[in-house]
């Protein structure tokens, strides 16, 4: 859209460079109002020589006039072109720039003009480029697999996308909701991850047996926006990856078993091979060192293969009521921990031994962490319907690699580790009818969380 002013009634031509600046048509304005102005005074005291002061007021009543005539023939168009750089201004403030003006003249106001056009084109264009690269954003959001999901102090949900609108309302719009409402529709395991704060690796139950449990990795951001404390939440779904890890993981769990099994059963082999023959030639006096040797690597190949044979063969749960001070002073004598807060009077029931393994496997985990020996806290709370089991420490924690990890069996960053331990911990949790939660702790550390069923 283009405004265009009339031209001056100079006479100069369109879009021809004036011969004079403004200041300069002004002044001959001027000069020429006031050589008028003489003539007709010279010209109504020879008309009228006795009478000076009514030649003057004559003379007064023609020059004023055609003075202002004048003067505002000239003004007029330079007017009407500020309205219209005023009205343009407001139009971008609303963020429209497709209005341009036009002036005929090229002199200072030509170049202002110019200059406001110029500057109207670049916004334009980059009003044209922010909306682009929204749309090009809008789209990547949309449709990322991962949930995310704006929240404003705590209270209305200001942005979810498809992925979010699928998880937690079926699909529906969500924005404009209260957070608070929204969350008491989710499942438990996602409200308890919520709740706890920070980031965290928790498991949805499935809804019947044929189909199978669901793991999500849930992230969440702090920042302010207009002013506003606004938190973000990432819900990553991570089943399928699990999936396809847990397979690659199986290759290498069979390539690490033949490369233990040839290297130990191969100097075995070779040794036996020489026994024999010292044994033919009647040389029995190295035979003790053989078959010591023979020993060892007997031995050492009989626990790789008991810890790979335990997590393989885990028996069915012998379930037996237990109470937490008796369970609690056992672990005591074994581990070095803090409990945290009262131990709950409710009788659980679980297979004692298993989950003394579960747990000492936690507890030393958490001494290994790096974490002090005084900061490692074990905190139990009987919660509606289950039993909460917290180990806690203040070692390095996990980044969101180790932590999507860190349930696959025989996954682990340790070069001497099997990668059994948190698998194997949430094999006996999960038989127990129970799930398991990892979530980084504010100030640093971990906190792996059991859930188990109370007796009903």
């Amino acid at each position: 859209m283009t405004f265009q002013t009339p031209p001056p009634a100079s006479g100069s031509v369109p879009g021809k460079r004036s011969l004079f600046s403004i200041l300069t048509r002004l002044s001959l304005l001027m000069v020429a109002i006031l050589l008028l102005a003489v003539a007709i005074s010279m010209m109504m005291l020879h008309l009228l020589p006795d009478q000076i002061w009514l030649a003057a007021g004559l003379s007064l009543l023609i020059i004023l006039p055609l003075g202002v005539g004048m003067m505002r023939s000239q003004l007029l168009d330079m007017i009407r072109l500020f309205h219209t750089l005023a009205g343009t201004v407001i139009s971008y403030q609303d963020n429209d720039f497709s209005i341009g003006v036009h002036w005929p003249l090229k002199d200072e106001l030509g170049e202002l003009v110019d200059a406001h056009n110029a500057l109207g084109d670049v916004l334009r264009k980059q009003r044209l480029d922010l909306v682009q690269r929204e749309l090009l954003l809008d789209t990547m959001v949309q449709n990322t697999p991962v949930a995310m999901m704006l929240v404003a102090d705590h209270g209305p949900i200001v942005f979810a996308n498809i992925a979010a609108r699928q998880l937690l309302n079926q699909g529906r719009k969500l924005e404009g909701f209260s957070f608070n409402e929204v969350m008491m529709q989710v499942s438990a395991s996602l409200r308890e991850a919520i709740l706890r704060g920070g980031d965290g690796l928790f498991t949805v139950a499935a809804k019947d047996a044929e189909e199978e449990e669901e793991v999500y990795h849930l992230a969440r951001r702090h920042f302010s926006l207009n002013g506003r404390h606004h938190e973000l939440f990432l819900l990553r779904h991570l089943t399928v990856e699990l999936r396809r890890q847990e397979v690659q993981t199986w290759k290498k769990v069979i390539r690490v078993i033949s490369h233990e099994l040839n290297n130990s059963l191969a100097p075995i082999a070779s040794l036996a091979n020489s026994a024999a023959v010292l044994v033919g030639r009647g040389q029995t006096e190295r035979l003790p060192g053989i078959l010591q040797t023979i020993e060892e690597r007997t031995r050492h190949l009989e626990s790789f293969i008991d810890g790979y044979a335990r997590f393989a063969k885990l028996p069915t749960p012998r379930l037996e009521s237990t109470h937490w001070h008796s369970f609690i002073a056992g672990l005591k004598s074994q581990v070095i921990f803090t409990v945290v807060d009262n131990l709950p009077d409710e009788v659980v029931s679980m297979d004692r031994a298993q989950m003394e393994h579960a747990l000492l496997n936690l507890l030393k985990n958490a001494h290994e962490s790096g974490s002090r020996a005084d900061d490692v806290s074990l905190s139990i709370r009987a919660l509606q319907g289950v039993t909460r089991i917290e180990v806690m420490d203040r070692g390095s924690g996990m980044t969101d690699t180790v932590m999507s990890n860190a349930l696959i069996p025989f996954y682990s960053t340790k070069r001497s580790g099997t990668g059994l331990g948190l698998a194997l911990v949430r094999e006996i949790i999960e038989a127990h009818g129970g799930r398991i939660g990892l979530q980084n702790r504010e100030g640093g550390g971990l906190t792996v969380s059991l859930f188990l069923p109370l007796p009903t």
